[in-house]
């Protein structure tokens, strides 16, 4: 049985994949299992298991800097597959967050500095979300949500939330990629809101607008 070398918990794809919803989670067991999909009870009975391990603090679901430190592998391997499969296979950046969760569990440490040199050792994945390096601190950002945007505001896509496929592809659709300089022109509403890209009028529905994070250009 493979063990985390911190504790004695199986390292299986499910921990994995905890792990890496903690490290970006801000909430708590509700919002981890509406990013998990999974029911709270089972969020519940997981937390558990990882506080026992020593990954998660005590009645918290904050990582512990042993499960920080396996979180930062985890996230590591993912975003540097879904780079690489974007980068040099051509994989839609809507379909590379699945892709990427099939691959990572077996990615050896050799295979992945192999790809992290022929990558460039690139800082960034195709959302925008920051790369942890191999050794040293990791800084995930602070971009804002382009919702804190007012009317009139003009704002500069830097990230964009891998989890929804239809809204990466949405996205796709109407050439809002990393990058991208929009000005608000509504403020957000139950149905989205109104911005401008360039010359283009274009209508955000609100799956949207809270997928985008950025900076105010």
């Amino acid at each position: 049985m493979a063990t985390l070398d911190c504790c004695t918990i199986e390292h299986t794809k499910t921990v994995d994949r905890y792990l890496k919803t903690l490290f970006q989670n801000r909430g708590g067991v509700s919002d981890l299992a509406r990013s998990l999909g999974v029911a709270p009870p089972s969020v519940t009975a997981m937390m558990h298991r990882l506080r026992d391990a020593g990954l998660v603090e005590p009645e918290s679901v904050r990582l512990t800097p042993h499960g920080l430190r396996h979180a930062h592998g985890a996230v590591r391997r993912h975003r540097l597959l879904e780079t690489f499969l974007h980068d040099v296979l051509g994989v839609r950046w809507d379909e590379v967050h699945v892709e990427a969760e099939k691959l990572e569990f077996g990615l050896s440490e050799r295979l992945e500095d192999l790809i992290d040199a022929q990558l460039g050792y690139p800082r960034h994945d195709p959302h925008g979300d920051p790369i942890p390096p191999k050794y040293g601190t990791h800084d995930e950002g602070a971009e804002l949500p382009l919702a804190a945007a007012g009317p009139g505001d003009r704002f500069r896509v830097l990230r964009v939330n891998d989890r929804d496929p239809g809204a990466l592809r949405a996205l796709a659709a109407m050439h809002v990629g990393l990058g991208a300089e929009l000005e608000v022109l509504t403020a957000t509403t139950p149905e989205g809101r109104r911005v401008r890209a360039g010359d283009r009028d274009l209508v955000l529905t609100a799956p949207l607008v809270h997928a985008i994070r950025g900076e105010f250009a």
